[in-house]
């Protein structure tokens, strides 16, 4: 019966503990993206962190002994790690694999008997909510967590939406070598000055009488900074004027929106107008539209 895992690790299937260790920090070293540059080292170093989860793991090490490689459908640790594609992680899929009791689990006819990991796994994984604020749902950064006295900051995406849920690795419970991740579902600040339309966001901006009715220059204070706007003669209240790709990235396209400006006229008070002036506005302003 093959057992890859072993290869993986390089090391025999009657290794010891320790053995397993020491083979494990060996190659993690080695194969580390920070350390190695090779275009393969990254998912080299995927798969040893998977295998050295399951071999390190008394239960399910003895589990993967009696069945070897028929968990992986027969394949080699290394073709069924490969076959899973680049943006999968190993981790979770093997987690999936352990918690599925009665055969379901990858690669059909070898999966796992009714006694397998589902009835032994715990599940160490924490969910929690957290409120990230609006501008960091816009544009990205950190935001502190604090979870059981731990403190740590983790980065926010740009483009974030209500809901959506981000993974931590290692922040979760605790069993021995093991370690759950935490699962963070964020939702987004509101921000009275803006609405968000899909990737598009909406700002309501003040405009004088005057640059209305014969057009000028208005500063807007967005997120990112102050821009100059052009109104030109004959603003209407509500008007809209598009600012391009300043609105929100679109996490899957990563194209970003645009930042659309609503217009709101301010108009100034009849008793701070010269006499003359505000005179002459009542005689001549038309009484219908």
């Amino acid at each position: 019966m093959s057992k890859s895992l072993y290869e993986t690790l390089e090391v025999s299937s009657s290794a010891s503990e320790a053995e397993i260790k020491k083979a494990y920090r060996k190659l993690a070293r080695q194969y580390h993206p920070d350390v190695n540059k090779d275009s393969d080292a990254e998912e080299k170093f995927k798969e040893i962190n998977a295998a050295y989860e399951i071999l390190s793991d008394k239960e399910k090490r003895s589990q993967y002994d009696m069945h070897g490689d028929s968990m992986f459908g027969g394949q080699n640790f290394h073709d069924f790690a490969r076959g899973q594609g680049g943006g999968a992680d190993l981790d979770d899929i093997l987690r999936s694999m352990f918690s599925q009791g009665g055969g379901g689990g990858f690669g059909g006819a070898g999966g796992f008997g009714g006694g397998g990991f589902g009835q032994q796994a715990m599940n160490l994984d924490i969910e929690t909510k957290i409120t990230v604020a609006f501008s960091t749902s816009v544009l990205g950064g950190k935001h502190s967590v604090s979870m059981h006295g731990d403190s740590f900051d983790i980065k926010i995406p740009a483009g974030i939406k209500n809901g959506e849920k981000l993974r931590v690795k290692g922040k979760g419970k605790d069993m021995g070598s093991q370690k759950g991740d935490l699962y963070l579902i964020i939702t987004v600040a509101g921000n009275p000055d803006y609405e968000r339309e899909g990737d598009d966001l909406v700002k309501v901006f003040d405009v004088p009488l005057k640059s209305a009715l014969f057009g000028g220059k208005v500063s807007v204070e967005t997120l990112e900074k102050e821009i100059t706007l052009k109104v030109p003669k004959n603003t209407k209240n509500g008007q809209r004027f598009r600012v391009k790709e300043m609105g929100v990235t679109n996490r899957k396209t990563k194209v970003r929106g645009n930042l659309y400006l609503k217009a709101n006229i301010v108009l100034p008070s009849v008793d701070s107008l010269d006499e003359e002036l505000s005179q002459v506005l009542q005689d001549k302003l038309p009484e219908t539209v």
